[in-house]
């Protein structure tokens, strides 16, 4: 029996299509990904998107948690290295103090004489005076003041009833301050009335 060429091209066809496999079984056997056509979106159930809403919550709320966590070790860092700074300052200007003392004694002994070298050495404290009052340092206010136990150390107290009681009647050494530390209290002979 005699086929016709229309016949066998319709068998031919079939049997292609009943051995072929899908393009993206042939695509993964091949190795080359799938293009597979995209299809409406799953819907997730109620209960995987509470799920997933609740771990959304966690990792925002861990997120905000290390953002905070940085920003105060930032700040902390900064606070202490500022603090070292000024710890290290007052350090060294403490060693300029003793210093400070001697040029007053000095300047007391010769105050009588006016020489050209008196006024040297006046000169010379006063630039040392500036330049550490333009880091900070300023002494604390005694003479005449009312006894302050936080910037001032009593060396002795005095019977008068000239002035108030409690009041800074003689200043025997300087106090000094840098910005709003206390380096050394003022040493201060203090007044007390007694009533009898």
């Amino acid at each position: 029996m005699a086929r016709t060429n229309g016949e066998s091209e319709v068998k031919l066809n079939q049997l292609d299509a009943d051995h072929e496999l899908p393009a993206a079984e042939e695509a993964a056997e091949a190795g080359a990904p799938a293009t597979a056509t995209p299809g409406p979106p799953a819907v997730p159930s109620s209960d995987e998107l509470q799920k997933l809403t609740a771990e959304r919550d966690a990792l925002l709320d861990r997120l905000a948690r290390s953002q905070a966590e940085f920003e105060n070790a930032r700040k902390r860092a900064a606070r202490e290295q500022q603090d070292f700074r000024e710890y290290a300052l007052a350090d060294t200007v403490k060693t300029l103090l003793p210093i400070l003392d001697s040029f007053e004694r000095a300047l007391k002994i010769g105050a009588d004489e006016k020489s050209e070298f008196h006024s040297g050495v006046e000169l010379i404290y006063k630039q040392l005076q500036d330049a550490l009052a333009k880091i900070g340092l300023r002494t604390v206010p005694a003479l005449g003041q009312p006894f302050d136990p936080h910037v001032h150390e009593a060396i002795e107290m005095v019977e008068t009833t000239e002035v108030p009681e409690h009041q800074v009647l003689e200043e025997l050494q300087h106090g000094y301050k840098l910005k709003d530390r206390l380096l050394r209290p003022a040493m201060v002979r203090v007044a007390r009335n007694r009533k009898g």
